[in-house]
């Protein structure tokens, strides 16, 4: 004789309370963290990648065309968006230093700068150009 399946009370259900379970559910470690571990695999490579002048982080694309001037294959706008992830705008100030219509142009400056390191950082764009000058604090 076969017993029905409602009847059968499930072991991991109370018999009290309608679905109150009693024991706990488990989850394997690494399921848990899979996305998490995913999105620090994704980011590690570019972080590693990108070039770095006296402690400043700059774009992949930046190509040296002078002491401490980068020119950035990238868009004035998206190298802004770069500096703005690499360096927040909450701790890292930034203000216009152009005044003229045909150039534009930002100052990001580092508040705990110490010499030898970047103290700040001039984004602009000239004639169509991205460039980026490394401003050292001396020693």
């Amino acid at each position: 004789m076969r017993r029905s399946q409602a009847a059968t009370p499930i072991s991991a259900v109370d018999a009290r309370a309608q679905g109150r379970y009693t024991c706990r559910l488990t989850v394997p470690l690494p399921p848990r963290y899979k996305a998490a571990l995913a999105a620090v695999l994704l980011t590690l490579p570019g972080v590693a990648l990108a070039e770095r002048v006296a402690g400043a982080v700059l774009p992949d694309e930046a190509v040296k065309v002078g002491e401490n001037r980068y020119r950035v294959s990238k868009s004035y706008d998206d190298t802004l968006k770069f500096f703005r992830t690499v360096y927040s705008p909450g701790k890292f100030r930034r203000r216009p230093i152009a005044d003229q219509p045909a150039v534009k142009a930002v100052h990001i400056e580092n508040p705990e700068a110490k010499p030898g390191q970047w103290e700040g950082l001039n984004v602009y764009e000239l004639r169509g150009e991205t460039r980026v000058f490394v401003l050292v604090k001396g020693k």
